[in-house]
C-alpha cells in the first residue's frame, strides 16, 4: 500500500536507510539535503519503507503543488526493488496535489514514457588510464587544454563556497532571473553541509592575476562524481578555463570513481559540449500534470 505522510511524521532512520540502500540512491534524496533545499516536502511510502518518493511542494493562493527545487537534479522513486511502477506513485500524488512537476532519475524504470517528457544527462565512464580518457576528447577540448596552459591557469581545490556562488550570480545567474537571493543562501548551506559530510568538494580555476575564471561544486557519492553547479567568467571565455576545470576534476577522480556526471542538460549546445569529453547521453523523465498558471487563473476568478 502506498500512502502519503508529512515530513514531521517521517521515520528518518528507515527513510534514509531506504535511500542509502536503494538502486537509485542519490544525495539529493536524503532528509538532511531535502530539509535544506525545500521548505516543505512530504513522502509517498510503500508499505514499511520498502520504497519512498519524496515530494517537494509549495502553496500559492491556497493551491498545493509539487515543483522541482533548485539544486536538486533528480528525485523519483527509491527502492531496492526493480519492478515498481512509477505511474502508481504519480497517481497517488495526484490525490493530494492539483499540479505536479517532478524530475525522476536515470535509474527509474518507466513502463509508459508517452505521458512523460524525456530529458537528457551526459555521463562519462571513468577508467584507470587517464590518457585513454583524454584521447577520447574531441579536438576542441584538447585545444582548450593547450590554451589553459598558455594562459597559465591554475587549479585550486577547497576554495570558499562564497567565491563560487558570487561567480555564478554574476554570470549564469544574470541569465537565470528566477534564481533569487534565497536560493543562493540555500545553495551555500547545501555546499557547506555536503562538505561537512564528506560528499562534496569545490574546484576553482584562477589566472596568474588571481582572478577567478571558473568554479564548480562537485558531489561525490558512491561510484559517481556529479557537477551540481558551475560557472565560468563570461568575460574570460577564450582561455579554456571550463575545459581545464572539468579535465582537472576527471584527473583527480578517475581512479576512485566509475562515473563522471556532468549534471545534465537538454539544451543541445551544452549537451554537445559535455559529449565532447567522450560522455554518453542518458535519459530520464519529467512528469507534469495540469497547468499551474491556468489553475491559478481559475482560482482567482
Amino acid at each position: 500500500m502506498i500512502r502519503l505522510i508529512k515530513r514531521h511524521q517521517l521515520d528518518e532512520i528507515k527513510y534514509n536507510n531506504c535511500i542509502e540502500k536503494s538502486l537509485q540512491s542519490r544525495v539529493y534524496a536524503f532528509s538532511w539535503y531535502l530539509d535544506i533545499a525545500c521548505k516543505n516536502w512530504d513522502i509517498l511510502i510503500l508499505d514499511d519503507y520498502e520504497a519512498v518518493m519524496p515530494i517537494p511542494w509549495r502553496k500559492k493562493l491556497g493551491i498545493k503543488y509539487v515543483y522541482p527545487p533548485f539544486w536538486i537534479l533528480e528525485l523519483g522513486i527509491f527502492s531496492i526493488h526493480t519492478n515498481l511502477k512509477v505511474d502508481e506513485f504519480l497517481q497517488e500524488a495526484k490525490l493530494y496535489f492539483k499540479y505536479i512537476e517532478s524530475y525522476l532519475n536515470t535509474d527509474s524504470v518507466v513502463e509508459n514514457p508517452l505521458n512523460l517528457k524525456k530529458r537528457t544527462v551526459q555521463k562519462l565512464q571513468l577508467q584507470e588510464n587517464y590518457k585513454a580518457i583524454v584521447d577520447n576528447y574531441r579536438k576542441d577540448r584538447k585545444k582548450d587544454l593547450r590554451r589553459a596552459k598558455e594562459y597559465l591557469l591554475k587549479e585550486k581545490w577547497h576554495d570558499r563556497p562564497e567565491n563560487l556562488i558570487e561567480l555564478f550570480k554574476e554570470n549564469v545567474g544574470l541569465r537565470t532571473p528566477k534564481i533569487g537571493n534565497k536560493d543562493y543562501e540555500i545553495l551555500l548551506r547545501i555546499i557547506q553541509k555536503c562538505i561537512k559530510y564528506g560528499v562534496g568538494e569545490i574546484l576553482s580555476i584562477y589566472n596568474p592575476y588571481e582572478t577567478l575564471v571558473a568554479s564548480a561544486f562537485l558531489i561525490k557519492y558512491k561510484e559517481t562524481v556529479t557537477i551540481l553547479v558551475s560557472s565560468t567568467d563570461f568575460n574570460n571565455r577564450k582561455n579554456g578555463a571550463n575545459t581545464f576545470l572539468i579535465d582537472s576534476a576527471i584527473f583527480k577522480y578517475h581512479k576512485e570513481f566509475k562515473t563522471f556526471n556532468f549534471g545534465g542538460s537538454s539544451i543541445k549546445s551544452i549537451a554537445n559540449y559535455f559529449l565532447s569529453f567522450g560522455a554518453k547521453t542518458n535519459n530520464y523523465y519529467q512528469f507534469k500534470s495540469n497547468n499551474l498558471a491556468k489553475l491559478l487563473t481559475l482560482f482567482k476568478k
